[in-house]
């Protein structure tokens, strides 16, 4: 099964367990042996999560469960530093790096929005509604607006994807298939936190640079 045919789950994916801080989530990094690169990556799809979170906090949009807006801007955040924290443990075995990063996540932290968050991280099954399913779908965004450790657009994270991994044409379509869904996306969180995400400058919060 390829990541993009991983079904939602029916667990309701409220925001129950723990939230970790950065410094947890930072020690769950070096007992899972993250290489500095993938550290790097994660940090800055963090903080462009968080920016992403506090905009909506700001608007008051996708934080269903009501929690108080510097736990709803933590966890969004958390999800992002663990997002990839199955990744060097499949560099060197083999597997699918978001199921094996969710299914840790799940372990340390008991909760499913976060573990949702690291699941779906490469592409979203189901419809892209930003008010129920803000985590992961700001976690899927970061992550396509970061290359390695530099903040990008949208088409220049796909085309170095599609450098890297667009050796057939299987992989090709599925690789277009999740550009698209970023475009779409980008358009909508656009619409729902007021600004133009494509053109809005990070940097403004010290994010990059």
């Amino acid at each position: 099964m390829t990541q993009q045919e991983i079904p939602l789950s029916p667990i309701a994916t409220g925001l129950s367990g723990s939230i970790p801080t950065d410094a947890l989530c930072r020690t769950w990094w070096e007992q899972c042996d993250m290489l500095d690169n993938i550290k790097q990556h994660s940090q800055l799809v963090a903080e462009v999560a968080t920016t992403l979170a506090m905009l909506a906090v700001e608007c008051g949009r996708g934080n269903t469960t009501d929690l108080p807006g510097a736990d709803f801007v933590q966890a969004v955040r958390a999800a992002g530093l663990l997002h990839d924290l199955g990744k060097t443990y499949t560099i060197v075995h083999g597997g699918n790096h978001s199921q094996i990063g969710a299914a840790w996540t799940m372990e340390l932290t008991r909760n499913p929005a976060i573990a949702q968050g690291v699941m779906h991280h490469v592409y979203w099954p189901g419809q892209l509604d930003l008010n129920m399913h803000f985590l992961p779908l700001a976690i899927i965004y970061a992550d396509k607006r970061v290359r390695h450790d530099a903040l990008v657009c949208v088409e220049e994270r796909f085309a170095d994807l599609m450098d890297r991994y667009g050796t057939n044409e299987r992989s090709r379509g599925w690789i277009e298939r999740s550009r698209r869904q970023n475009i779409e996306l980008e358009h909508l969180l656009s619409i729902f936190l007021e600004e133009d995400i494509h053109a809005y400058p990070f940097d403004r919060r010290r994010l990059v640079g």
